[in-house]
């Protein structure tokens, strides 16, 4: 195999550093903007398998030429790449697959979908944790049902030692995050689709293997297209995020005092956009080097069997790798990238066209390649 991964951030590099254990991938090309400076577990690859590469994904023709070299191509570019770069990879014949995380442009990629199925590839968006992950556990809960009345679905990165006043830090894009937490989230009510405020309807959910007690509340992007799928099949179905208790309402207070605004204020007679000065100030503070993270997730599905109520529960908590220095969400989301990728490459992903992970990627195969990487899944 012969893949390239977009994108040398943290998800990006735990991407490659995945697809390197594996002894039938031959050569990974890890290409950015900037590619000085690449994390220490990489260090031991540099050479013949593991190809460091400068490259501007807003090139098309350099990025098409470097598709063409490959197998399939992994995506941990900001979300807003995510059609061009799955229209180069059609355009190559090259498997596809990103981390996603907003729906509108997962529903521009579909539109791939005949040229896709004409050349016999696959494009796989939101392959991460969340989207990603917690919708392949879904669906395996669903199709274990002969009804279902509900879809519950719970999960975060949060740090081992949390610190005030967010009791939060960056295990992924800040960028990301706040998108998440002013974007409106789609849910099912009574089976039809509704948009819910992020932020809102908090619960306390509580985990053991000493995380604790935490908050859920909603934020948008999690059930990727499966509102949309179910839509008018499943009475209820929703996507809320973990934190410790009391991160909801502060970050809710940020919001509505106008920090987290994309149109621009007049200081000074300079203009600010006030998210710009917000992430500037406080991404900073929220980047821990040193903090070491964790990944709580649980997915619940609840209908019938047989004529019988049945629940369908899964659980994982992951912690950060002390060996590797790799962070759980790193592994988590970054592995899940390239899991999809290989099995992509390897024709388990299928039929040929353009699929979220749920519709297309075998979960029992999915969960015991997390097994394997020591990403343990309980099902209960």
């Amino acid at each position: 195999m012969r893949m390239l991964v977009l994108g040398a951030g943290l998800q990006g590099s735990a991407c490659a550093y995945d697809l390197l254990q594996d002894k039938q991938v031959e050569q990974v090309r890890l290409a950015d903007l900037k590619i000085n400076h690449l994390p220490h577990f990489l260090a031991p690859y540099s050479g013949r398998r593991l190809l460091p590469t400068p490259v501007d994904v807003r090139d098309e023709d350099a990025v098409r030429g470097l598709m063409r070299e490959c197998d399939a191509v992994m995506s941990a570019i900001p979300y807003y790449f995510n059609f061009d770069m799955a229209r180069l990879a059609v355009d190559a014949g090259v498997h596809f697959t990103d981390l996603g995380g907003n729906t509108e442009i997962v529903n521009e990629q579909k539109t791939l979908d005949n040229e896709a199925r004409r050349k016999n590839i696959t494009v796989v968006p939101d392959t991460g944790l969340a989207p990603g992950m917690v919708n392949i556990l879904a669906e395996n809960g669903i199709r274990r049902m002969d009804t279902v009345k509900s879809v519950r679905i719970y999960v975060g990165g949060l740090p081992q030692r949390p610190e005030p006043p967010l009791n939060y830090q960056i295990v992924y894009s800040l960028e990301g995050v706040l998108d998440y937490y002013t974007t409106l989230s789609w849910v099912l009510r009574r089976g039809k689709r509704t948009q819910v405020r992020a932020l809102s309807e908090l619960e306390v959910v509580k985990f053991g293997d000493g995380v604790g007690t935490l908050e859920a509340f909603h934020t948008a992007g999690g059930l990727s297209t499966m509102a949309f799928r179910y839509e008018g099949k499943i009475p209820e179905m929703e996507y809320k995020t973990l934190r410790y208790p009391g991160h909801a309402d502060r970050m809710e207070a940020i919001r509505e005092l106008g920090l987290l605004d994309l149109d621009p204020v007049d200081v000074n007679g300079v203009p600010v956009i006030p998210r710009e000065a917000f992430m500037a100030i406080a991404g900073p503070r929220l980047t821990k080097p040193e903090g070491k993270d964790l990944v709580a997730l649980r997915v619940v599905v609840s209908g019938t069997k047989g004529g019988a109520p049945k629940t369908v529960t899964w659980e994982l908590i992951d912690r950060y790798d002390e060996q590797h220095h790799i962070s759980a969400m790193m592994r988590t989301t970054g592995f899940s990238l390239s899991i999809t990728g290989m099995m992509q490459v390897r024709g388990e992903v299928k039929p040929a066209g353009v699929h979220t992970p749920d519709e297309c990627v075998p979960a029992d195969r999915y969960i015991e390649e997390l097994r394997q990487r020591g990403i343990t899944i309980r099902e209960a």
